[in-house]
């Protein structure tokens, strides 16, 4: 015998992906022409199935023999009945049709005690790795526990999906990009997977210091030198800035560690751009709306911070309106939410206090049915 096989299957929940998912997948598409790989999750499942299916398909995508589907899996769990079998058999068969026809399947790759079963079922060679998780030790349900104990199993995207997102918020010159920078490196400076830890910049101050730039370029050289007063804003602008800033967010979340700092977001946009055009457009609050879950804001009170002008601000006097407002946004919202007062070190003291609570409180996922 060869021990090369025509079309392998591998079957999973993938509840999230991890290291030991995708060594079976590697080994199946090691050994097969072709590899179908089903994800099957079911309505109360708190990883949506897209999600799953994307995140195995982004994993994948550069071996063309390897192709991902996904089915909805409301059955229940009994591998003592005969019919419950067959209705999840009929599932994993049209999960498989969803994908290019490949004929019939002739080994199935698995790691689970009932993988022999499920290979006499669909006629094929039964190719059992790793059961006991010697070679890979992890599973669905301890990453699901502790995602961070396990985060160099999983794979970036995933990652991101469990970033705890911490964002830093509050008018000018009121500290939080120094907040954010010091939160970020405190963080840092614990090791493990912490080391990792993103801080993302506010792309906003990027954009304003590229139009004063700008304006300098073109203005008469006979003239005054335009300034960040000279500067004009439009809602295209904040629009640029809500989408950069969740752009730059989500290359950070995929690259980071089990927290990520961002000096800013989108939401904190809709408050600029009211301040600025005296509303807030449709696109930016699309933006804000469509980002993944914050696990806190951290506020950054202006009450008693000295205003500095570094050249890009002009706001000295708006920013008692800007705190008030960012507390009303944030009131409003269903993420916790902290303002910060006292001196640079009693901040970042406050700041990873609340942090370490989030930390030490578990991310909210359903169990698997069965």
């Amino acid at each position: 015998m060869s021990g090369r096989f025509r079309h392998g299957l591998v079957i999973g929940k993938f509840y999230p992906p991890h290291a030991g998912h995708h060594f079976l997948i590697r080994a199946a598409a090691d050994a097969c022409d072709r590899v179908t790989v089903v994800a099957m999750a079911a309505d109360t499942e708190s990883i949506p199935l897209a999600d799953r299916v994307a995140w195995l398909t982004e994993a994948w995508s550069g071996d063309p023999a390897v192709h991902v589907t996904g089915v909805v899996d409301n059955l229940p769990v009994d591998y003592d009945s005969a019919e419950v079998w067959a209705a999840q058999v009929d599932l994993m068969r049209q999960g498989i049709a969803a994908a290019p026809p490949a004929g019939g399947v002739d080994a199935v790759f698995s790691s689970e005690p009932y993988g022999t079963e499920l290979a006499r079922r669909f006629g094929a060679a039964a190719v059992v790795l790793d059961q006991r998780r010697d070679t890979f030790p992890v599973s669905g349900t301890a990453v699901r526990a502790d995602p961070a104990a396990y985060w160099w199993e999983l794979e970036p995207p995933v990652r991101a999906w469990f970033t705890r997102r911490v964002v830093v918020v509050g008018a000018e010159s009121t500290g939080t990009t120094t907040l954010s920078r010091d939160l970020a490196e405190a963080l840092r400076r614990r090791g493990g997977t912490h080391v990792l830890t993103g801080w993302v910049p506010e792309y906003g101050r990027e954009l304003t210091a590229a139009k004063v730039a700008v304006a300098r370029a073109v203005a008469d050289p006979a003239g005054p030198v335009p300034t960040v007063f000279d500067v004009e804003w439009d809602d295209r602008d904040f629009e640029l800035v809500a989408r950069r800033q969740n752009e730059a967010e989500e290359r950070a979340a995929r690259g980071g560690g089990p927290v990520l700092v961002c000096d800013t977001d989108a939401l904190a946009t809709t408050v600029w751009q009211e301040r600025y055009r005296g509303g807030v457009s449709g696109a930016v609050r699309r933006c804000a709306a469509g980002m993944p879950p914050r696990a806190l804001y951290l506020l950054t009170s202006d009450r008693g911070v000295p205003f500095e002008d570094d050249g890009l601000r002009d706001g000295e006097h708006l920013r008692p309106w800007m705190t008030g407002r960012f507390r009303e946004v944030l009131a409003a919202g269903r993420t916790p939410w902290l303002e910060l007062h006292g001196d640079r070190d009693e901040r970042l003291r406050l700041a990873l206090t609340a942090v370490d609570q989030l930390l030490a409180t578990p991310i909210p996922l359903t169990d698997p049915p069965g």
